[in-house]
């Protein structure tokens, strides 16, 4: 039962996160000092384009890096005050699943084709709940009639090829709300989705949350997904945050550059264009980083210095964070 007096406490606090890759190329640093909270019953988004560390922050959350060739190299992720990066491989299976759930991008790659959906979704309740028989049933049952699956009664018995796409993401999201988690993690939930079944879905993490106040982080490339869904924001680009705030700041007053170019891509349908923005040139390879601006190379207000030192993490009006040299003057002060 929701418990509304904890409504914004915080419940997962990323401090300084790094994932590196060893390649024949050299160190790819995918997540390079990534720090953010989240809070109980807030929604987080996590947006950049592709390749920019967003899938590989949550996979360093859920420790579940493939390794070799990835390593967490160093920070801290505080699971409600516990360091997870700290405990064994089976302490972290006691976790993974009950207070920290996550939804994958692909539902026909995130769900068994040899296991109907009963012992699919029942999995989490048989481990971390020790449910079984009837009860087992009728909680299966239960998880998903809450994701709005029709006759959930004769689904349990279906398999994932027998579940249209739409049907197959929200049973991947019954699976990872079955234990009542303290976070969600949304790995681009919507990108197989039709338009119709993606704003139906969506609405259904919003009544999902309200009900429980599970904090959930959304990574989606989708800005007008993070309009629609996410109380906070923060911006990756090559395997840093370069920008987060509260959505309505980010969206009518961006600090960092990228974020604005990102913004300007998205099509405006009140608007005629007869060519649409896209911002020039390639993210950089993340092997051959060196102690510049990640951005300058793209970036249209680019000066000596952003080409000389990395940007320190500049602390705006009302919590907006950008690492921008052109925000320097607009830092608030502190004590």
């Amino acid at each position: 039962m929701l418990d509304s007096d904890r409504i914004g406490e915080v419940v997962l606090d990323v401090k300084d996160l790094r994932t590196y890759f060893v390649t024949r190329w050299g160190v790819v640093k995918a997540v390079d000092g990534v720090s953010f909270q989240v809070r109980r019953g807030e929604t987080l988004g996590v947006v950049g384009e592709s390749g920019c560390g967003k899938s590989v922050t949550s996979l360093s959350i859920m420790r579940l890096v493939p390794s070799p060739p990835g390593h967490i190299v160093g920070g801290q992720v505080l699971l409600e005050g516990d360091d997870i990066l700290e405990l064994d491989d089976g302490e972290m299976e006691e976790i993974r699943g009950s207070r920290i759930g996550m939804v994958l991008q692909d539902p026909m790659t995130a769900l068994n084709p040899v296991f109907d959906i009963e012992d699919q979704v029942g999995e989490a309740l048989k481990i971390h709940k020790n449910m079984s028989g009837e009860g087992l049933k009728a909680n299966v049952i239960e998880m998903l009639r809450k994701v709005r699956i029709p006759a959930p009664e004769v689904r349990i018995k279906d398999f994932p090829h027998q579940l249209s796409g739409g049907m197959r993401q929200r049973v991947v999201g019954a699976i990872g709300i079955s234990c009542d988690p303290a976070v969600l993690i949304a790995d681009e939930p919507t990108t197989s989705l039709d338009a119709t079944i993606q704003a139906q879905y969506l609405r259904l993490l919003r009544e999902l949350q309200e009900q429980t106040g599970v904090g959930i982080i959304f990574i989606t490339h989708d800005f007008g997904i993070v309009a629609k869904m996410c109380d906070r924001v923060a911006v990756m680009y090559a395997g840093k945050i370069v920008e987060q705030g509260d959505v309505r700041q980010i969206f009518n007053k961006p600090a960092h550059p990228y974020t604005e170019a990102l913004i300007q891509s998205v099509p405006k349908m009140e608007e005629k264009a007869e060519r649409l923005y896209s911002i020039p040139g390639q993210p950089p390879a993340l092997w051959a980083l060196d102690q510049s601006c990640a951005f300058a190379d793209r970036c249209r207000y680019a000066f000596d210095r952003c080409t000389a030192e990395y940007p320190d993490m500049f602390e705006l009006e009302h919590g907006q964070l950008a690492a921008c040299w052109l925000r320097e003057k607009d830092k608030v002060a502190t004590a």
